[in-house]
């Protein structure tokens, strides 16, 4: 298990941009797999981005060309940038790990280990 703390969430206005951190003050993330999931109001959480340690990008077709994940190990810490933001990108944004590599397309929810307690965004004007 990986303790990760997600922050950077806020009110951004639609068309706005805005970055996400998921940092992990006790592990090395360097050695793991990573992945943003979003939960809207009402919905079910689902998978965003991954990025696997060798550093190859996954996006789910909702928000490929608009959000971008990256991994900086020497701070330790992961990243969500959030570009063109629109309404329906409202919800609890997490970041997860896990030892596996991800091989294409939007992550699972039911693949990832360890968990951050999320940071909110509300896209709204």
């Amino acid at each position: 298990q990986v303790r990760l703390v997600e922050s950077g969430g806020g009110l951004v206005q639609p068309g706005g941009s805005l970055r996400l951190s998921c940092a992990a003050p006790e592990s090395a993330l360097y050695y793991w797999t990573i992945a943003w999931f979003r939960q809207a109001p009402g919905k079910e959480r689902e998978g965003l981005s991954c990025i696997n340690t060798g550093g190859n990008t996954y996006y789910a077709d909702s928000v490929k060309g608009r959000f971008t994940i990256s991994r900086d190990n020497y701070r330790n810490t992961n990243y969500l940038d959030v570009h063109n933001a629109k309404p329906e990108d409202t919800g609890v944004y997490y970041c997860a790990t896990r030892v596996r590599d991800c091989d294409g397309g939007a992550p699972s929810t039911a693949e990832f280990d360890s968990w951050g307690q999320g940071t909110t965004v509300t896209v709204s004007s």
